[in-house]
């Protein structure tokens, strides 16, 4: 029997597989697509995704092939009006303790998930492509899941990754509470236009038809189309392309020499009543829908499979008791209601973007996971990075296991099969005490002193 069927091979389900596989589960993710998705939708990577990513082992690959948000550019009848950075005076400056704060990377949808199933294959994963689910089925010991050919796979859990229009969560009956953010669709597309320049992210707001956006694409020749509609039907054909950008804007329709990929969708605020059912879990976009505005939909599509990674690695393993999983809800959808709440707010104009949507201040301090208080720090609170005493934590921390951290105080004599422990000097960002840093990066326990370890080692499974 399969430990993990992941169903879908966008972001999330790609994360989750990198995580498991690296952890020696037996995962498998499938995709109903021939291909990975070959659009630019979620482009922005906030400095929080930017951490999960260093410890899943493709931050390099990612930074080399993205690049910041540019500066704005308004253009009115083909003259440029000055620049306007939707960032400004918002971005909060990176530190030792949070070191990918700051504008967004900017990265196409399509490249991230090129990254990270090159990483998955590199440790012995791979994707089955054309593997459309259609049935559904579970008992005590495990999930049943028929493909549109007839055939059937067995596993132990499965994780429905397969978006907004998730045919697990159908299956599951599991319902979707929201609201439609705006009754006309949104036309997204992947353009080249030699001819403009690729130093701005440019918007031409003149037109009575609405704004037109064009973003340039980091590591690609394309620009990003965003272009809200206010009633009818866009036409997402390439000449439809074209000629909306000729509506809109200065250039002319021929000055598109290519369109890459087009799509529209009508923005929209959505959360799945449960995260789970049974041996069934949803995350990312099967669980949550939401509007771009923001960036919040990608990144915490990725945190949801970092969250559920480490706690289904444990159980699997026999280390940490099934109630772990509970938590995965618990935990997960509170945070997933809190950043639909925001990107609404940024979508309708009430809250601009900055700290909040860096995603650097989640946590879960209300966890029943989160024990103790110590220094700085709460359980439940994200552990910062820095360098001490030659040592950066993030490396410290970076794999599949839990760090005990002793900082400042004495290091306790204790040992696991999934721990490692350190000690430093006393940091301005912990202050002093004894700190469980959970695989997912976020203080699981935390005290002025060392821990009676067997209660910590059976709650968590380290």
């Amino acid at each position: 029997m399969l430990d993990v069927l992941i169903v879908g091979a966008g972001p999330t389900g790609l994360a989750l597989a990198v995580d498991l596989v690296r952890r020696g589960v037996e995962a498998r993710v499938a995709e109903k697509a021939q291909g990975l998705f070959p659009g630019s939708r979620g482009k922005g990577l906030q400095p929080r995704t930017l951490e999960v990513f260093h410890d899943l082992g493709v931050l390099d690959e990612v930074l080399a092939a993205g690049g910041p948000a540019p500066v704005g550019m308004v253009w009115d009848d083909g003259v440029r009006q000055g620049e306007h950075d939707m960032f400004a005076g918002e971005t909060v400056e990176s530190t030792p303790a949070e070191p990918y704060a700051g504008r967004p990377c900017m990265l196409p949808q399509w490249r991230t998930q090129e990254i990270l199933l090159a990483r998955l294959r590199e440790l012995g994963g791979d994707v089955a492509f054309g593997r459309e689910v259609s049935g559904l089925a579970q008992d005590a010991d495990g999930v049943r899941a028929t493909f549109e050919d007839g055939s059937t796979i067995r596993a132990r859990y499965a994780v429905a990754a397969d978006g907004g229009r998730s045919t697990v969560r159908r299956l599951l009956g599991i319902g979707m509470t929201g609201e439609e953010l705006d009754p006309a669709p949104t036309l997204v597309a992947d353009v080249r236009i030699p001819e403009l320049d690729r130093d701005n992210w440019h918007f031409f707001p003149a037109s009575p038809d609405g704004l037109l956006a064009l973003c340039p694409l980091p590591g690609t020749a394309d620009f990003q189309l965003m272009a809200p509609f206010k009633e009818g039907t866009p036409d997402i054909s390439p000449d439809g392309v074209r000629k909306l950008i000729a509506a809109r804007t200065h250039l002319p329709a021929e000055a598109v020499t290519e369109v890459r990929w087009s799509s529209d969708f009508r923005p929209r605020a959505a959360l799945a009543d449960r995260f789970r059912v049974g041996r069934v879990f949803l995350a990312g976009d099967a669980a949550h829908v939401h509007s771009p505005a923001g960036g919040q939909g990608l990144n915490t599509s990725v945190q949801d499979a970092y969250n559920l990674g480490w706690k289904l690695g444990g159980v699997l393993s026999g280390r940490a008791p099934e109630a772990l999983l509970d938590t995965y809800e618990e935990e997960r959808r509170p945070v997933a209601a809190e950043m639909l709440g925001l990107s609404t707010r940024v979508h309708r104009g009430e809250q601009s973007r900055g700290r909040a949507t860096q995603q650097l201040g989640l946590g879960y301090r209300e966890s029943s996971l989160s024990v103790g208080v110590a220094g700085a720090l709460r359980a439940g609170d994200r552990a910062p990075d820095g360098v001490v005493d030659g040592v950066r934590l993030f490396d410290l921390f970076r794999g599949p296991h839990f760090t005990l951290l002793a900082v400042g105080v004495e290091l306790p004599d204790v040992e696991g099969e999934d721990l490692r422990t350190a000690r430093i000097s006393a940091y301005e960002a912990y202050g002093e005490g004894c700190f469980l840093i959970r695989p997912d990066g976020y203080v699981g326990w935390a005290d002025s002193a060392p821990p009676a370890f067997e209660a910590i080692r059976t709650k968590f499974g380290c």
